[in-house]
């Protein structure tokens, strides 16, 4: 067996950065149990022999993850040349984890830490040199998760949502049921809008059921324009499922939104995920957002 056999890493890898403060280290928890092998705090010049002993040991560490951020200093800067680097030769993801500077100085002050980078300046000074360090990542990131509105438990369930199946699926696409009056889903790629729809909300018999109960489904689906929708919001969007195979875009999340995230939207997301469910290379998963906020 030749060096460059030997080396080639057949694990699923991820590189996990972002913002300070973002959920690093929640992801890293939630990861570590789903079974992926994770190390924290890694300099990105230790990346390299990470992949290489993941291909030596194959079996016995089928998913890696590396957490990699300014906390390495100096070391840090190497990253988008090491990334560029093992990208060119094995199947490594980068996962970024973001959230607003109002949400980042709230969880700093929270926790009564000084942010990384501030050094004599302030809490916003150190956030605001961070986010200027880290903004080619980011837009060199497969999955961008924003952090802002989620909680640990919810983070953590993102992130099962994403990485615990292990298959031959080349693409993970996520059909998102949430309430307009909620706010739209930070980590959307796509959106669709229900409110076009008449809201079973004003039928009494409905109020108090949701779309995933059978009557208000068969509600939702028998309104004019619902099937209509559906047949061809899935025709459009097998194309770009196929698209982000071959740009190896791994995942994807389609948000399907109505007022409050109850009724229309659960049932039109999980109809439009059976019609999208068979597609070629592609997994499926439903996510109800706002579902019993009311």
């Amino acid at each position: 067996m030749s060096e460059a056999e030997a080396t080639t890493p057949t694990s699923e890898v991820l590189i996990v950065t972002g913002m300070s403060g973002a959920g690093r280290s929640t992801v890293a928890n939630a990861l570590e149990d789903l079974g992926w092998y994770v190390v924290d705090n890694l300099p990105p010049q230790m990346l390299r022999p990470l992949l290489d002993l993941s291909g030596r040991l194959g079996s016995q560490l089928p998913r890696v993850a590396a957490v990699v951020d300014v906390r390495g200093r100096d070391l840090f800067s190497e990253l988008p040349e090491r990334l560029l680097e093992l990208r060119s030769r094995s199947n490594v993801r980068l996962v970024f984890l973001d959230a607003s500077d109002e949400v980042l100085v709230r969880r700093f002050e929270a926790v009564r830490r000084p942010h990384p980078l501030q050094g004599d300046g302030t809490l916003v000074d150190g956030i605001r040199r961070e986010r200027e360090m880290l903004a080619p990542m980011r837009e060199k990131a497969d999955v961008v998760l924003d952090t802002s509105s989620s909680n640990i438990h919810q983070l953590a369930t993102r992130v099962a949502d994403l990485f615990s199946e292990a298959g031959s699926a080349r693409h993970t696409v996520t059909v998102m049921s949430f309430g307009f009056k909620y706010g739209l889903p930070p980590d959307v790629d796509l959106v669709a809008d229900m409110r076009f729809l008449p809201n079973p909300h004003w039928d009494d018999a409905l109020r108090p059921l949701t779309g995933e109960d059978d009557a208000v489904r068969d509600y939702v689906l028998a309104q004019e324009g619902a099937s209509e929708f559906l047949d061809a919001y899935a025709a459009a969007l097998r194309p770009v499922l196929q698209g982000y195979q071959r740009e190896n875009k791994r995942h994807s999340t389609v948000g399907v939104g109505c007022t409050g995230g109850r009724h229309r939207s659960v049932a039109m997301a999980r109809a439009l995920a059976d019609r999208l469910a068979g597609e070629p290379g592609v997994a499926v998963r439903v996510r109800h957002r706002d579902l019993g906020r009311e």
